[in-house]
């Protein structure tokens, strides 16, 4: 396969001119940590942006920063914690759930997936999160959003970019807000709850006035397939409700306490603080009972978002159906389900879990599957007939050709 390695934003949008002038379809990469998700794609042509890995402009006194897309996120996550700040949306790293080497995962491609960990529900998500980007479309270069909140006007173009998996556009640099860190944290850990009961809790949690910033459920089969922090808590023998506080150290004990005495109804919670904290919600972010050098490593893993009030009955309806194994964030609005292949269903439950799926309005993404499977099964969930029209025109708006990441969401690609 051809590989175009880009040094700067004048080799992108040059890389990407000759390919509408040849309709030569190109894929988008950075280092090629989520090549795995998605369907094939219709090229035989690579356009490589890892070099573009600078960060131009970080003022930590104004929460900003302006990086180029290549660069790695590690790199600059390690960069805000330098300065006590982070990402508020906590970006996922995928690496051990694909099974790939950890640390290659960019900016661009953070933004690209979109996929945001716990405190997506109170935080937000990445593309709230996105104040400008410069990129290059079927069209040529252009800039949207800028440095400041204040600065858009007229349509937010660079929301359009995250979630998109590189079909609008490349990004060649992109601005951040970014948010101090909490002081302080701690976990108040429930045990022993059914999924039902524990989408409940978290309900009543988040209902609360204590500024809940994590609710997810484990139940105990899924952390006895974790590693680390998570596995730590399968001890009890039983599934475990996690709630985190967030925040100065006098607000979070006060806090804990009156959400520990507002859930008594729910059993008696335990809590866990700061470190041990941190690397319980790290993988709950990354799904770790899933990962890919697991017990579990070898099935398939979907990504499900439906109404968090439904997700408890869903999620434990589902797992008990396909023999599967469920875990719940976002207080059951995200469910992730690994799922057993089998020879009597070849499709890995796609056309009944998206039927169930159909009545809630939710939605689900085959993240994890093999090549075959995705070359016969919708990766991301179909859209409705208006929904679908809609999106195509906006794509067109961009990439008129469908010269970038062409057929990566759908299988049939666009000609």
């Amino acid at each position: 396969m051809n590989t175009l390695k880009a040094g700067d934003a004048k080799d992108v949008e040059d890389a990407v001119r000759a390919a509408v002038a040849g309709d030569q379809p190109l894929e988008i990469i950075g280092h090629g940590s989520k090549r795995s998700i998605g369907h094939a794609m219709t090229t035989n042509a690579v356009l490589d942006v890892s070099a573009l890995n600078a960060v131009t402009c970080y003022e930590p006194h104004e929460l900003i920063v302006t990086v180029q897309a290549g660069a790695p996120l590690d790199e600059v996550v390690s960069l805000l914690d330098s300065r006590n700040q982070a990402f508020a949306f906590e970006p996922m790293d995928t690496a051990a759930l694909l099974g790939v080497r950890s640390g290659r995962g960019t900016i661009g491609g953070m933004i690209g997936a979109g996929l945001a960990g716990p405190r997506r529900i109170k935080a937000g998500g990445v593309r709230d999160h996105l104040l400008g980007a410069h990129a290059v479309s079927g069209f040529g270069g252009f800039k949207a959003g800028g440095r400041v909140v204040k600065n858009v006007t007229g349509y937010d173009l660079c929301k359009l970019l995250a979630g998109s998996w590189g079909t609008l556009a490349v990004m060649t640099e992109v601005t951040l807000k970014v948010m101090p860190k909490a002081e302080t944290e701690r976990t108040l850990v429930l045990n022993g709850l059914d999924d039902v009961t524990a989408n409940r809790a978290m309900t009543a949690a988040l209902g609360s006035p204590y500024d809940v910033s994590g609710a997810a459920h484990m139940p105990h089969a899924a952390l006895t397939a974790a590693r680390g922090a998570l596995a730590v808590l399968a001890s009890t023998g039983q599934a475990a409700t996690l709630l985190r506080l967030e925040g100065i150290a006098a607000s979070v004990a006060h806090r804990g306490a009156a959400l520990a005495a507002h859930l008594a109804p729910f059993g008696a919670g335990e809590f866990v603080e700061d470190a041990v904290s941190a690397a319980l919600w790290r993988d709950v972010r990354d799904v770790a009972p899933f990962a890919a050098d697991g017990p579990l490593g070898v099935w398939p893993v979907w990504r499900i978002v439906c109404p968090p009030a439904s997700g408890g009955a869903f999620g434990q309806a589902l797992a008990r159906e396909t023999g599967g194994e469920v875990i719940y964030d976002w207080a059951g609005g995200l469910l992730w389900a690994a799922l057993p292949p089998s020879v009597d269903v070849v499709d890995a439950h796609a056309a009944s879990l998206r039927r169930r799926l159909a009545p809630l309005g939710g939605h689900a993404i085959l993240l994890r599957a093999g090549e075959e499977l995705r070359r016969t099964v919708d990766v991301f969930h179909p859209q409705a007939k208006g929904v679908a029209a809609l999106a195509e025109r906006v794509r067109q708006s961009f990439d008129p050709g469908s010269i970038l990441n062409r057929g990566r969401l759908t299988r049939t690609p666009i000609s």
